[in-house]
């Protein structure tokens, strides 16, 4: 069945489903991307961080999709919000993808500290009104740090890409991205393979009722509750078994069953302490 799209603040469409290359060494990047292609993703999520900028182009470009049909998103690094050459770190990256524009542009970490994402965001909605991102958004921002931005530009970002799953949910922020049309995307939807989702009866006993696996059952979570998501996979079997997400429904009861098991525990990184 075909990934349902989500429309952003801004009049886009984003796909739902999407694949993720964190922690994908370059050297296998095109071809795990490529494979991805071929099982029917079409919305590619990469950054400057990962290094796999590149192979991810390479991948679109052997897979002979036409470009308006794929939807890439990348993410300006730390160093370059650093460094104050916002604009730069843009154009490596379109060049390193070689492609014409960006579908989503994120700043990928607040930094506070550093205290320059205010003028790094006032620079990303430059590269809106010039066409050259298509969306502009963050990853990794908290309630404050998005405060601030929109009260100091007046733009609200169309996606804030942030760590979210079962046992970590992030009720407040995702109140207050609802509350500002902000699309929520969640990053390690599955835990990053930290904590065993088959040890939760909440998810084991709804994949038992639906004959799926508890990935198949928590990313379909994800899905009703109207986030993007992006799980990576470097076999086909696990793209595969990601993508099989639409030929069912969680029912309201496991919908809340799943959502009872938040705990609030974040993995990774804090993003008032990475800077």
């Amino acid at each position: 069945m075909a990934v349902p799209f989500l429309t952003l603040n801004d009049q886009t469409t984003i796909p739902q489903l999407g694949f993720g290359t964190f922690k994908v060494p370059p050297q296998l990047t095109q071809g795990i991307v490529e494979e991805a292609l071929a099982a029917g993703y079409r919305h590619i999520d990469t950054a400057t961080g990962y290094h796999n900028e590149a192979e991810v182009g390479a991948a679109i470009r052997a897979s002979g999709i036409p470009r308006e049909n794929l939807f890439v998103t990348t993410k300006l690094w730390n160093d370059d919000q650093k460094s104050d050459d916002w604009r730069g770190a843009y154009e490596r990256s379109l060049a390193a993808l070689d492609i014409d524009y960006i579908d989503l542009y994120l700043i990928h970490w607040p930094m506070p500290a550093l205290d320059k994402y205010v003028a790094c965001w006032n620079a990303l909605t430059t590269f809106k009104q010039e066409g050259l991102a298509k969306s502009i958004g963050v990853s990794n921002f908290l309630v404050p740090h998005l405060q601030r931005i929109i009260e100091e530009t007046g733009v609200v970002p169309a996606v804030d890409q942030v760590e979210l799953h079962p046992v970590f949910q992030e009720a407040e922020l995702r109140k207050y991205l609802d509350d500002h049309d902000i699309t929520v995307e969640a990053w390690g939807p599955l835990g990053q393979g930290r904590y065993a989702l088959d040890d939760y009866p909440a998810i084991t006993n709804a994949a038992i009722a639906h004959d799926k696996t508890p990935t198949q059952i928590v990313l379909r979570w994800h899905i009703q509750s109207e986030h993007v998501v992006i799980p990576k996979a470097s076999s086909r079997a696990h793209m595969d078994e990601n993508f099989a997400i639409f030929d069912f429904e969680l029912t309201g009861e496991e919908m809340v069953a799943i959502t009872a098991l938040d705990t609030n525990q974040r993995l990774g990184g804090d993003p008032d302490q990475i800077n």
